[in-house]
């Protein structure tokens, strides 16, 4: 049985902000993180699924590790205290204030092959969220490109894992105006799609925009 992670609010506030800005349903975001900063994903309308991947600035190589993180975690969900690590085995990132619970990091990235496969035929051609991380990587000057595409989290996406081991894409837990927020350890580059999916109740069945907020250290 999992024990959920306890809600913890955030102390920082909204004004103080270095970075603030709304992503729409479909469209993506990359950014560096500096060490010291905090990153918030807001959950503005509730039920929306955040793809989200980690790279060190340092080495792009260095990058979230799903395996490793559960490993550390003992635990297939991420929530407050959980520590994001990388694929050298260091921190990357600590969530350091969660209002949802828990967020995914096995149900992987939607894409245009997946969602013939799990759908039907004529989905394939529906935006997906593995389109967006290239949008992103093609029109930036970070170095990345699609093989350094890996295993990501899914921010407030619910999915159940049976005894068996299957899989089970569910109707989100999260709500608006719910959060989670992130330390970095080292300096990263933050990829994001915010997910369009239409086909499962990841989003509700409505993809809504999310907020991300970046403040400078606060110790």
């Amino acid at each position: 049985m999992v024990t959920p992670p306890a809600l913890i609010e955030s102390r920082l506030r909204i004004e103080d902000a270095v970075i603030d800005q709304v992503v729409l349903s479909g469209d993506g975001w990359l950014h560096q993180v500096a060490s010291g900063q905090h990153l918030r994903i807001l959950d503005l309308e509730g039920n929306q699924a955040v793809d989200t991947l980690f790279y060190s600035v340092a080495d792009p190589s260095e990058r979230y590790d799903a395996c490793r993180t559960m490993r550390a975690q003992h635990q297939l969900y991420l929530g407050q205290g959980s520590q994001l690590v990388s694929s050298e085995g260091r921190p990357m990132l600590t969530i350091t204030a969660d209002t949802c619970g828990r967020h995914d990091t096995v149900g992987g990235a939607c894409s245009c092959e997946s969602n013939q496969v799990r759908y039907s035929l004529d989905k394939r051609f529906m935006h997906s969220c593995r389109e967006t991380f290239l949008l992103e990587l093609g029109r930036s000057s970070s170095g990345l490109e699609k093989r350094d595409l890996t295993h990501n989290i899914n921010f407030f996406m619910n999915v159940p894992v049976s005894p068996a081991g299957g899989l089970h894409f569910a109707d989100g837990i999260s709500a608006p105006g719910r959060y989670v927020e992130m330390r970095a350890e080292m300096d990263v580059w933050v990829l994001i799609s915010n997910c369009p999916q239409l086909n499962n109740p990841c989003n509700g069945w409505n993809p809504t925009p999310v907020r991300l907020l970046v403040w400078d250290g606060q110790g």
